[in-house]
C-alpha cells in the first residue's frame, strides 16, 4: 500500500480539557522528531489545548505556550522545537504565500503544529497525523485522529498506547 493512501483512523472521546491536554502530552512525549501535526476544528474545539499538551510532553512549559493567531508562529525550545502555527486569521490561500510557512514546515525537525489546519491544505506534506476536534455536550470532545504514512501511525499507536496507560478512568472508542 502506498504511504500516501495509508489511513489508520482512531476516534476517542475526552471528559474535558484535562483529557484533551493529557492526549497532546502523550503525543509530545512520543515525538522522534520530524512529525506533523494538523488540527482542525471550530473555536474553542481545544486545538490549542492540545498544543499546549505536546508542548508539556517536549519538555516545554504549558503555560508558555499561546496560540499565534496575529504572528501565525511560533517556536519553543524543549526536548525537540515545537513549531506552532495558527492559520486562523488567513482567509485565502493566496495570503500564505510568501510567509514562508512551507518551508518551516518541510524543515522542521522537530515538531510542527498547525491550528487550522484546513485552511492551508496545499501546505500541509503528505506525512502527517490529522486531528479533528469536535465539540460535543459540555466539556466532551470526540478527537478523529488519522495518520497518513507509516511514520506518524507508528507515533500514533505509540501516542495511544501511553496515553490510554496514564487514562485510568478514559473510555477509549477505536474504530478502523
Amino acid at each position: 500500500m502506498s504511504s500516501s493512501r495509508l489511513k489508520d483512523v482512531v476516534t476517542l472521546r475526552t471528559q474535558g480539557p484535562e483529557d484533551t491536554f493529557q492526549l497532546g502530552v502523550s503525543f509530545g512525549g512520543t515525538a522522534q522528531g520530524g512529525e506533523v501535526v494538523a488540527l482542525i476544528g471550530t473555536l474553542g474545539a481545544g486545538k490549542t489545548q492540545f498544543v499546549k499538551g505536546l508542548a508539556q510532553g517536549l519538555g516545554i512549559l504549558p503555560e508558555d505556550v499561546t496560540s499565534p493567531t496575529f504572528s501565525l508562529m511560533q517556536s519553543y525550545e524543549g526536548r525537540l522545537i515545537l513549531t506552532h502555527i495558527d492559520l486562523y486569521r488567513l482567509e485565502k490561500q493566496s495570503e500564505m504565500f510568501g510567509l514562508g510557512l512551507e518551508e518551516e514546515i518541510e524543515d522542521a525537525s522537530g515538531l510542527a503544529a498547525i491550528e487550522w489546519a484546513d485552511k492551508g491544505a496545499h501546505i500541509l506534506p503528505p506525512g502527517r497525523l490529522l486531528i479533528s476536534l469536535k465539540p460535543l455536550e459540555g466539556v466532551l470532545r470526540e478527537i478523529v485522529i488519522q495518520s497518513t504514512d507509516v511514520v506518524h501511525q507508528a507515533w500514533q499507536n505509540r501516542s495511544l498506547k501511553k496515553y490510554a496507560g496514564a487514562q485510568r478512568t478514559h473510555t477509549l472508542d477505536a474504530s478502523k
